[in-house]
């Protein structure tokens, strides 16, 4: 498996060439996983900036029903005991899992995520409108979920091997 520094933000060269999440970390908790988990275990997980900041949690998973993939994470920012918070809609394969640490780190500053367009748990925007959703990829500079090929995942699997 291909493994990264968490504390340093991945080439696009390398996040172009995945859809999914990156996995770190030898840590490997109860029941399956980390390469096949259930997404109700991942709420709540704590998420890490690149430069080490702790800038919120994984409030929801949403997944893109038709096309039977991780369309992208939620993730909760600010606010007390849910009151207050701040979501944002954080490319899938902007993430990296860190088995060791259990927690995800984000391909971004701190600051950036901080300055990145949000919403509110009552105005959620139309996740599934493409122009939306490819503004929030080039966002974290990633290539949208939905223009990945399968070519490209078998490559990545070569890789990973």
């Amino acid at each position: 498996m291909t493994t990264m520094d968490p504390q340093r933000p991945a080439s696009a060269d390398t996040q172009t060439q995945t859809q999914g999440a990156n996995i770190v970390g030898v840590g490997i908790g109860e029941g399956p996983g980390p390469d096949v988990m259930a997404a109700a275990t991942l709420d709540g997980n704590k998420v890490m900036s690149s430069d080490g900041e702790h800038v919120g949690k994984i409030a929801d998973i949403m997944l893109d029903v038709r096309g039977g993939r991780i369309a992208y994470a939620v993730l909760s920012t600010g606010g007390f005991l849910g009151i207050g918070d701040t979501l944002h809609a954080i490319p899938w394969n902007a993430l990296t899992l860190d088995t060791d640490d259990k927690c995800f780190v984000i391909d971004a500053s701190a600051e950036r995520i901080k300055n990145a367009p949000g919403f509110d748990k009552d105005h959620w925007p139309s996740m599934a409108d493409m122009q939306w959703g490819t503004t929030v990829h080039a966002y974290y500079n990633r290539t949208p979920y939905w223009r990945a090929t399968h070519e490209v995942v078998e490559e990545q699997r070569g890789l990973d091997h």
